[in-house]
């Protein structure tokens, strides 16, 4: 892949993932499967609220899966019937349709200087691009704040939004009329440890499981679970997290995370809950115990074995002998706060239009 060559600096990028909500959650809960013609209209209406916003280019990424091919034809349709629509430029790298493209993408935009990353997938398309983000960063380049579009089959992190509402807030902050402070939220993440070393990040949860394979990658099995660790518990979210949300509500922007043992048998059980683990699907859980994460403290996983999923995907395995820990991470990245953005430019006045000449 080469580094974006732009006529002009692209201030926003759209990264849609083509296959999120197509996982075994699909078919054993009736989850949602979003066609490719919808994940079009979504990124079309994007594109044509950024341009109202003063936005005219934007830089995405490429697929083979018919979104980029879709996209084209309808731009052209629809400037043919004079609507606007800023200049979209894709990302020079070679398609693999893997989750390598969301971190090859995410790495291109971050490069080029975009402000803002708009998302379209579920927690495991949005814990790409932040992990991508985070490392970037790590290197000496400016953080990109997200705006998540909820397209995925489990979603705790994207809020289900209209894409234009979204997308309005998004030409505020990349436009420069809200600076970072009326426009971001700071967000927190769960860093994972496999023997003192970070091998990687959860935006959501980490969970813990007795399997000792990855297979399917999507988690909804519940009675091989050990122990789950959230950013927050949120009482209106559904899959892992839901867990913690109807246990014990820690909200995003509160400091600290959630910590939960579950119970192996009628002795370590503390309690019983009723908890949606996915679409159309409640689950018996038991609970164990339960802790507040204070920020910057290691909490060791007790398993000798197991696997990791990390925003409800199994990503991988540890041994006997190897030590894990899962530690929170406050201010990690930021996201843009759609409804402070609204409310902050509204009372501003800034969506007011001059009036005409008499």
């Amino acid at each position: 892949m080469t580094e974006p060559r732009l006529s002009s600096p692209a201030k926003v990028g759209i990264i849609a993932n083509p296959v999120s909500a197509r996982d075994i959650r699909r078919i054993i809960a009736n989850a949602s499967n979003l066609q490719t013609s919808e994940r079009v209209n979504i990124v079309l209406r994007v594109l044509t609220t950024l341009s109202a916003g003063g936005i005219d280019h934007v830089l995405m990424m490429p697929d083979k899966a018919g979104i980029s091919a879709m996209l084209l034809r309808s731009l052209q349709r629809e400037r043919n019937l004079h609507h606007r629509f800023p200049k979209v430029e894709f990302v020079d790298m070679d398609v693999t349709s893997t989750v390598d493209d969301t971190f090859t993408a995410a790495r291109a935009m971050q490069q080029a200087g975009v402000k803002v990353i708009v998302v379209l997938g579920g927690d495991g398309t949005h814990r790409a691009v932040v992990r991508e983000l985070m490392e970037g960063v790590r290197k000496g380049l400016p953080p990109v704040a997200i705006a998540g579009l909820s397209t995925g089959t489990n979603n705790a992190f994207p809020d289900m939004r209209e894409p234009t509402i979204a997308a309005l807030a998004v030409g505020l902050y990349a436009s420069g009329r809200l600076s970072a402070e009326q426009a971001l939220s700071p967000n927190k993440v769960l860093e994972v440890g496999v023997d003192g070393v970070a091998r990687d990040i959860a935006i959501v949860d980490a969970v813990i499981g007795s399997d000792r394979f990855i297979g399917a990658r999507a988690l909804w099995k519940t009675d091989s679970l050990s122990a789950a660790y959230l950013t927050f518990a949120d009482p209106q979210v559904i899959g892992l997290s839901a867990i913690g949300g109807l246990l014990h509500p820690v909200g995003r922007n509160e400091p600290g995370g959630l910590a939960i043992h579950l119970g192996h048998d009628a002795a370590s059980t503390r309690l019983r809950l009723s908890v949606p683990i996915a679409p159309g699907m409640i689950s018996d859980i038991p609970i164990a115990d339960w802790t507040v994460m204070p920020a910057g403290v290691p909490f060791p996983v007790s398993l000798s074995a197991g696997v990791v999923a990390l925003d409800g995907e199994r990503e991988f395995t540890f041994d006997v002998g190897q030590k894990v820990s899962v530690t929170l991470r406050e201010n990690a990245f930021p996201t843009v706060d759609v409804a402070r953005c609204l409310q902050t430019a509204a009372r501003e006045g800034l969506f007011r239009l001059s009036s005409p000449s008499p």
